[in-house]
């Protein structure tokens, strides 16, 4: 990759971050900064385990990959461990820091009943991590040499990993509506 492309990633990466920070900020001042932490985490894991592509994660997994080469499944692996770890601790220890805002509120309630609701979080893995996979296939593309055979080798494997995302993505909206939730708002 040329310099400008690092540098487009490295912007597009602190801006994403500045946005995060400012999300944080706001917290900060209508709550404390504790609440505001913990409020701004949870929001962050909610759309880690509870959206069906790759969003949260995608502010690592992708400039980690660009800049050092680290392939976007280890780095979401490890994003969603530490999104599960943040939410098991919350719920342990201040299980009241899910009363702050709307998405908080909406994750607690998929975490504390298993049925249906997990299956938004099972639902979510899936389609993020077929969502990394075309994200790292298309890495590996672009830096690959002989790009016709991976495509004419790869198309029926691809098109079936899609059918199955866009299954996926019609499971998680089903379960979103049990939720009464508009999945075309998020």
């Amino acid at each position: 990759m040329t310099a400008k492309t690092h540098r487009q990633v490295l912007i597009k990466f602190l801006l994403l971050c500045a946005i995060l920070v400012g999300y944080f900020g706001y917290l900060s001042y209508e709550y404390d900064f504790a609440t505001g932490g913990v409020a701004a985490l949870l929001t962050w894991s909610f759309f880690v385990l509870c959206t069906p592509v790759a969003d949260a994660g995608f502010l690592l997994d992708f400039p980690l990959r660009v800049l050092f080469g680290i392939r976007m499944v280890v780095s979401e692996v490890a994003v969603w461990a530490v999104a599960l770890g943040i939410n098991v601790a919350t719920l342990l220890w201040g299980a009241s820091y899910y009363g702050t805002t709307l998405l908080t509120e909406l994750l607690h309630t998929v975490l504390t009943n298993p049925y249906p609701y997990w299956g938004i979080i099972l639902l979510s893995g899936i389609g993020t991590f077929l969502s990394i996979r075309f994200g790292d296939e298309l890495m590996d593309v672009i830096h690959h040499n002989d790009r016709e055979f991976f495509h004419s080798h790869h198309f029926k494997h691809e098109l079936v990993l899609f059918v199955f995302f866009l299954l996926v993505l019609f499971g998680y909206y089903e379960f979103m509506s049990l939720l009464g939730v508009d999945p075309a708002l998020q």
